[in-house]
Parts: C-alpha cells; sequence; structure tokens
C-alpha cells in the first residue's frame, strides 16, 4: 500500500505540482520549500509523513565506518546549508544528509542568479558559491541536538578574495573545523569539500602537493568523525588517481564522486537551455556520465582501500543501482528530489530492494562494484 501511495504521489508531484511551482524563481522555492520542510518536521504532521513515506528493509541496511545507515540514499550538501531539514528527511525515507557546505566565515552568496532551471536537460545551473551563515551559527542551531539518521557536515573554504595564498585557505577550513569540534556536535561524519568551482580567487587543492597540505592539516586535528572528501567531476582521469594516491595516505574514510559539471560541452545539454545561463555550473543529468566513470575507475583502483559515495544525476533507483554496481556504497542526490518529487529516496528504496532481488543479492553490500569488477 505504501509502495502504491509513493509512486502516485510521484505522479501527482510531476504532472501537477512541478508544472506550477517551476513557474517561480528557483532560489525563492528553494528558500520556501526549506522553510516549509523546517516546520513539517517539527509538526505533528510528522507521524503522517512516517506511516506514509518511511519504509525499512534489511536489504538496504549497512554499517560503514561504524554508522549505521539503513538506506543508502543521501542528501547531499548544496541543499540544506541552513540545517533546517534534519527531522523531516528521515521522515520520507533518507538515509543520511549533509548540511551544507558551511565555511568558517559566513557568505551571502554569489551574485544572482545563484540557481536556474534547465527542465530539458534535467539539471539546474548553481552558482551559489558556499552561500551560508558561517559554521559558528550552525554549530549552534545544533548543538546539543540528536538525530533520527545519520549527520555530516560540509566544510570549505570562506569564499572571499581576502584568502589569497594556499595558507590562509588552510587556516581558514582548519579554524572551521575547530570550531565544530569545540561544540561537540551529534554529527556522524565530515565532508571537507574541495571542488567547488563557483568560488573567487585562485586557491584550489587539485594539485598533488597543495591537497597534501591541506590534509596533513585536517589529519592533525585527530577529528573523532569519519572525513569525507568531495571530489570534481572535471578533472582527468589521470588527475584524479594522482589526487587519491595523495587521499589513501591519510586517514580519510571515503570519497564523494563528484561535484558540478563545467564542461559545457557535454552531449546531455540541450542547447537552447544552455545558452540562458552565461555564468554557473551544473548539477542533475550532465555530471551523471563523468561521475559514474569516475566512481568506477576510483573503485577498481582503491576500492579495497577506501569507500565511495556517488553523487551526480540520481533521478531513480536505477541510476542509484548503477552508481552502486559501480563502486559506490551510497548514493547522494539533489537535483533528482527536485524534479522528481519529495517522495523520490522512499521511491528509490523501494526500487532498489526490487533491483537487488531480481539480480539474487540478498544485501545491497554485495551489489557494490560488480560492474567494476
Amino acid at each position: 500500500m505504501r509502495k502504491f501511495f509513493v509512486i502516485l504521489f510521484g505522479a501527482f508531484y510531476k504532472n501537477i505540482l512541478r508544472p506550477f511551482i517551476f513557474l517561480f524563481d528557483s532560489e525563492k522555492v528553494h528558500n520556501f520549500f526549506t522553510g516549509f520542510g523546517q516546520i513539517l518536521g517539527n509538526s505533528w504532521i510528522n507521524s503522517f509523513l512516517r506511516i506514509l513515506f518511511l519504509h525499512k528493509n534489511t536489504t538496504l541496511h549497512q554499517t560503514l565506518f561504524e554508522i549505521d545507515f539503513e538506506n543508502p540514499i543521501g542528501l547531499s550538501a548544496g541543499f540544506d546549508y541552513q540545517a533546517k531539514l534534519m527531522n523531516i528527511l528521515p521522515l520520507v525515507c533518507f538515509g543520511f544528509e549533509t548540511i551544507g557546505t558551511i565555511t568558517n566565515l559566513p557568505y551571502e552568496g554569489n551574485r544572482k542568479p545563484r540557481l536556474g532551471r534547465l527542465i530539458k536537460t534535467k539539471s539546474l545551473m548553481v552558482n551559489k558559491g558556499f552561500k551560508n551563515e558561517g559554521i559558528k551559527k550552525i554549530s549552534q542551531k545544533l548543538k546539543g541536538k540528536k538525530f533520527l539518521f545519520p549527520v555530516g557536515i560540509s566544510i570549505g573554504k570562506t569564499n572571499t578574495m581576502q584568502i589569497k595564498t594556499q595558507e590562509k585557505a588552510v587556516e581558514d577550513i582548519i579554524s572551521a573545523f575547530k570550531i565544530a569540534q569545540n561544540y561537540k556536535l551529534n554529527i556522524s561524519y565530515y565532508e571537507l569539500n574541495i571542488s567547488c568551482p563557483n568560488l573567487v580567487g585562485n586557491v584550489e587543492f587539485y594539485e598533488p602537493q597543495k591537497l597534501e597540505q591541506l590534509l596533513k592539516a585536517v589529519t592533525a586535528l585527530n577529528l573523532p568523525k569519519p572525513v569525507f572528501v568531495k571530489m570534481p567531476i572535471s578533472k582527468t582521469n589521470e588527475e584524479i588517481l594522482e589526487m587519491m594516491d595523495v587521499i589513501i595516505k591519510y586517514p580519510i574514510k571515503a570519497v564523494i564522486i563528484g561535484n558540478l559539471q563545467k564542461d559545457r560541452s557535454d552531449k546531455s545539454f540541450v542547447r537552447q537551455e544552455l545558452i540562458q545561463f552565461p555564468i554557473g555550473n551544473f548539477s542533475g543529468k550532465p555530471t551523471q556520465k563523468r561521475s559514474n566513470e569516475l566512481i568506477k575507475l576510483v573503485y577498481q583502483k582503491y576500492g579495497n582501500k577506501i569507500k565511495i559515495v556517488g553523487c551526480g544525476g540520481v533521478f531513480s533507483g536505477i541510476d542509484a543501482y548503477e552508481k552502486i554496481k559501480s563502486g559506490a556504497s551510497l548514493v547522494q542526490l539533489i537535483t533528482g528530489l527536485i524534479f522528481e518529487g519529495p517522495q523520490l529516496a522512499s521511491q528509490i528504496n523501494f526500487e532498489l530492494v526490487d533491483l537487488l532481488k531480481k539480480d539474487g543479492f540478498t544485501n545491497i553490500s554485495e551489489s557494490i562494484g560488480i560492474d567494476a569488477k
């Protein structure tokens, strides 16, 4: 019955709600729904959400890094950067969430437009540039709170021209980690986001020497929570492997593959939509192919040394399963939620159970990387 309702709600969203919602400015809609989600998550209605959307199946359960994940579907950093959705997401069947990306100092965001829709492409133009309230304010919001599922915080470099050197950038990131640690938050993991393509200045951490400098400083903090590194998809295979050679030298538990699409020549774009956005980079379908290629590449060489979180172009259970079979232990999404509806995590989990059963697997862990072997 619940599965039928989830499918029905998805059809209702795509055919009735979404056309209406897409009449309005993307960022205003985003702000409205995160605020609305916060209200619902803290209200008596959350009991109904649990009944309608939440379902558990041992086939999808995994314990990774001593963290229990009831299912592999998480909300990626980039959506809940005001820490509003921790109560509602587990009720609509998300298995985990990453808050952020959060920086040492607050940042009001890049110049508008910061968000836009490419409807035929199934993509979002993203140009927020780590818009957030700063690590101190977010930590104050989260202090003392307990969560129904694993919650992580994504931390990145403050987006300001005042940080002009690698050394200053490392200091800025380390300061953010220290503040979060001082608040003794009940989070499950940290994400180190080194891959946002919408930041000002020339500081970056892609070159092995620069990445090593950062990871050495993060490691010296002796953080009690696992650290994941969010990777770009814009680099060549050789560059990604060079980065991975550095990452596996440090106690990094997972890499997230990956971030936004910078290559505007990608064949998944509908050109008439693309020319409307001279700035920004892109999520959704344009990230899917390259994300899957890199997941498989990294799993083949480092799968026995580090876990992979697949991110990019997940709109269905088949999309998520492709990432898992390519080597991802967990999967994150944002754009699919906007295009498919708030029932998507629940829908994907139903579909994953069916796909795993069809292939003869009793647990999702058995299917990880089978297409990369």
